[in-house]
């Protein structure tokens, strides 16, 4: 019963927010081998409908700016499910700067200055697993009529 109230909580079909000119779309997909019409082995994106532990889930936001201007300083934050871990060096984000949280979305910053607090009160480094929230700040306007893509892998604990 707990795969499937976590399946329910992380893996909706895509959802739609707006806040201002630009939207955000989320969708949750897995990787899929499958054999092509030559006979030779291709991976493709297919919805999420069930995982078990191990598996990893490719997050996809995808950002559309609908308004008639640039919108500028785009920053998507985007958490890291609860049931879910990081893998390491899988954001991606063309044209933006990404950053990471290991304290809720409270700070950001790159990976190797990432500090964690164990429960005896002492520091080591941010290790993948331990982030929270990515943070996607483009580095240039994002003109009308626009999109663009963040993206993650994170698996089920």
């Amino acid at each position: 019963m707990k795969n499937l109230f976590m399946t329910m909580i992380i893996f909706l079909p895509a959802l739609t927010f707006a806040e201002g000119a630009v939207q955000l779309q989320t969708s949750a997909q897995k990787e899929e081998v499958v054999l092509n019409e030559k006979g030779e082995t291709e991976s493709r994106l297919v919805p999420v409908t069930t995982v078990v532990p191990g598996d990893q889930v490719i997050y996809t936001i995808t950002f559309s700016n609908k308004g008639d201007t640039e919108a500028e300083a785009v920053t998507i934050t985007d958490p890291v499910p609860e049931q879910m871990r990081y893998v390491d060096g899988s954001a991606f984000g063309g044209g933006t700067d990404i950053l990471f949280s290991v304290d809720g979305g409270k700070s950001f910053g790159a990976p190797d200055t990432l500090i964690v607090v164990d429960a005896v009160g002492g520091e080591r480094p941010a290790r993948a697993e331990d982030y929270t929230h990515i943070r996607w700040t483009m580095r240039s306007p994002l003109p009308p009529g626009k999109q663009g893509h963040a993206r993650f892998k994170a698996e089920l604990r």
